[in-house]
């Protein structure tokens, strides 16, 4: 989703305040990121939490 909006991970990792090492963690299914980081992932990627989010 990151790269189909043409962000960098280190670009998305500053719009939500976190490291790109989370952003990178998160991708690769090794980090499970709390509530609320991943609403802002949502919001910044102006997509749903569902879409985003699989649980």
């Amino acid at each position: 989703m990151r790269q189909m909006k043409g962000l960098s991970q280190d670009e998305l990792a500053k719009m939500v305040g976190t490291t790109r090492q989370t952003i990178i963690s998160i991708e690769k299914n090794i980090f499970c990121p709390t509530a609320r980081l991943a609403l802002l992932l949502a919001i910044a990627l102006n997509v749903k939490f569902e879409e985003l989010f699989f649980f």
